[in-house]
């Protein structure tokens, strides 16, 4: 390496962990992120010798380059949206109908540990799969204007210069954007949210009575308004009621054995599920919870390869 490879390393590296969560904010896929970002530095390392210290900061600097990176790649690439986003509710016990869209993934935090483990710069809460769906229905320039000035604390000018735009035109998409966000009922603040000890706690109960099969205790820990939905699927539904119903036909048809193991994603707590098969386990989905006050209110359910290679999950488990 040279020294001016070291020199470089040195300005930029400390933005990357920040950068991937920018990524998936405005991509809603871990997957994409990472590319975006590797693409990003490469963009910046080709750019070195034109960056101008007097001008920008390094960090805005790298931050132009990715948005002009997600721009560009949302021009050829389509909203990433839940199923309770897209489609009216389901019929718990009705066939299960794949959709053929691109869904919104969840972020390992994994991936994000090591580079913020305070969440000082990246903002955990809004990371939560909700605001990161509801970010899903917003023009790419509102997602930009609204990540910039409300999450990473930019200014309406450096926005502006991120973005390529004007402040009149920052500030623009900045209102609508949150007045949209408004009308979906999302906080990206985190307030009122038990600790994450606790959310943990919660699911931990969840999945005891989920390696036993027990519907009812399963149902115990709900919220009475609680959702399901389940990428690629476009089924979903909400209520205690349901939620059991489904459960139920969950363990008739697939076995009451199975095997769990704790993740996390996007500052919530879940689990990966395998299913008894022959003499070991298949992984079967990855599931990432919201849990309030008053239990879990939300269940987003994901079967998907490249969702599973994110987390690095094994493909089965031994007996």
């Amino acid at each position: 390496m040279t020294a001016g490879e070291e020199g470089f390393d040195h300005l930029v590296e400390p933005f990357r962990t920040e950068l991937l969560a920018y990524c998936y904010r405005m991509l809603g896929s871990a997957h994409d992120a990472e590319d975006l970002v590797q693409d990003t530095y490469l963009r910046a390392w080709r750019s070195r010798e034109r960056y101008d210290a007097a001008r920008s900061s390094p960090r805005t600097w790298l931050y132009r380059i990715a948005t002009n990176v997600c721009l560009t790649a949302l021009e050829a690439r389509g909203r990433r949206p839940l199923p309770s986003g897209l489609v009216a509710a389901a019929d718990p016990l009705g066939p299960l109908v794949r959709g053929e869209h691109p869904w919104l993934q969840p972020l390992p935090d994994s991936l994000l540990d090591g580079g913020d483990p305070a969440g000082r710069v990246i903002g955990r809460s809004s990371l939560r799969l909700a605001f990161a769906a509801a970010l899903q229905h917003l023009s790419a320039r509102q997602r930009g204007a609204l990540v910039l000035r409300d999450v990473l604390g930019f200014s309406a000018s450096e926005s502006a210069d991120i973005l390529g735009t004007t402040v009149v035109a920052v500030n623009s998409s900045l209102q609508r954007a949150r007045a949209r966000l408004k009308e979906a009922g999302v906080r990206q603040d985190g307030l009122g949210e038990p600790s994450a000890a606790e959310q943990r706690a919660w699911v931990d109960r969840y999945m005891e009575a989920f390696e036993q099969a027990d519907v009812e205790g399963l149902k115990r820990l709900l919220t009475e308004d609680v959702v399901m939905e389940m990428p690629p699927m476009l089924n979903w539904f909400s209520g205690r009621d349901n939620y059991g119903l489904f459960m139920g036909w969950v363990f008739g048809q697939l076995g009451p054995d199975w095997r769990l193991r704790a993740v996390a994603a996007n500052g919530q707590p879940g689990f990966a599920a395998y299913r008894r098969f022959g003499g070991g386990y298949r992984l079967h989905t990855l599931q990432i919870f919201t849990v309030t006050a008053g239990g879990i209110s939300r269940n987003s359910v994901f079967q998907d390869a490249e969702v599973f290679a994110a987390f690095g999950l094994p493909a089965g488990l031994d007996e």
